[in-house]
């Protein structure tokens, strides 16, 4: 992946001048859209730091959010092993979809949601305590939600001895809420967590 003002390799005659970008949420990997982009596009992209794409309707280059505002801000960008497909990350400055949802895929239920709750725990770090439990946790003692953790932890372990099965739903998210604003607290990103859990699988 590469945020640098140079082209990736990419078979362009294999693919008539013309290969997929699937945008993808920098933060929780979502998939937002896909486009196309031929070199002139792809050039663009990484010298405005704007995801652009050919568009195939209107024959010509189009910035996304170039009329609304919407714009996708380029985070990294690389290619498949094939060398004929893009895959960029982005930071979206409003919905992506036209119909002004966040993604142009109705898929919300697919979607990994510890990436997920990381970035809206990440978010709230900025607001205000009064207004925000989870903001009153990353600006207080770390000893607290390092507390929660320990107790979460407990109530679930007890829900499990009990058998008690929907308590042990609720206990677990609640586990993995705290652990989650823990995370956030000692600036520990939930993917360096995720990529440990793979390794250790592979």
């Amino acid at each position: 992946m590469t945020t640098e003002n140079t082209l990736p390799t990419i078979d362009w005659a294999k693919m008539d001048n013309l290969v997929p970008a699937v945008v993808q949420h920098y933060l929780t990997g979502r998939v937002l859209m896909v486009g196309y982009m031929n070199e002139a596009a792809l050039a663009k992209t990484l010298e405005t730091g704007q995801v652009t794409f050919y568009s195939r309707s209107k024959q010509r280059l189009w910035t996304k959010g170039e009329s609304s505002g919407n714009v996708l801000a380029l985070v990294t960008l690389g290619t498949d092993c094939d060398n004929d497909a893009i895959l960029v990350q982005a930071r979206p400055k409003g919905p992506t979809c036209h119909l002004g949802n966040d993604s142009c895929f109705d898929d919300s239920r697919n979607q990994p949601f510890l990436n997920t709750l990381a970035a809206i725990v990440a978010e709230r770090r900025n607001a205000t305590p009064e207004s925000s439990y989870t903001a009153s946790l990353l600006n207080g003692n770390p000893r607290r939600v390092a507390q929660k953790v320990g107790e979460e932890g407990v109530e679930v372990a007890l829900a499990a001895a009990t058998n008690d099965r929907e308590n042990l739903i609720d206990e677990t998210a609640d586990l993995l809420y705290h652990l989650t604003v823990l995370l956030e607290q000692q600036q520990v990103p939930m993917a360096e967590v995720i990529d440990r859990l793979s390794q250790r699988h592979r």
